[in-house]
């Protein structure tokens, strides 16, 4: 089981989930979407592609850009498609 925390409330939670490059992505369906709101971020990764980002929001309280999709990931990375992914400062674990 793989779970992502912050603020104390598990976000995301799910026994099916993609690890790439040492970071867990959580199926879409597993993600608890009332936590995140949208940001304006984008970042280019070079085998991945282009990955957007939301931040999450707990309890008034947010951690900016903290989770990431790739809503067209290329060839090498479709796997990840659906899913998302937490860093700064959210706990994911599995």
């Amino acid at each position: 089981m793989a779970k992502a925390m912050w603020n104390g409330v598990v976000i995301a939670e799910t026994d099916s989930y993609e690890t790439v490059e040492g970071n867990i992505y959580f199926p879409e369906d597993s993600v608890k979407k009332e936590f995140l709101k949208e940001s304006e971020t984008h970042t280019v990764c070079p085998w991945k592609g282009l990955a957007s980002y939301k931040t999450v929001v707990v309890d008034g309280q947010e951690a900016r850009d903290a989770a990431w999709y790739y809503p067209q990931p290329s060839d090498a990375a479709a796997n990840i498609l659906g899913h998302f992914a937490f860093w700064k400062g959210v706990q994911v674990s599995a």
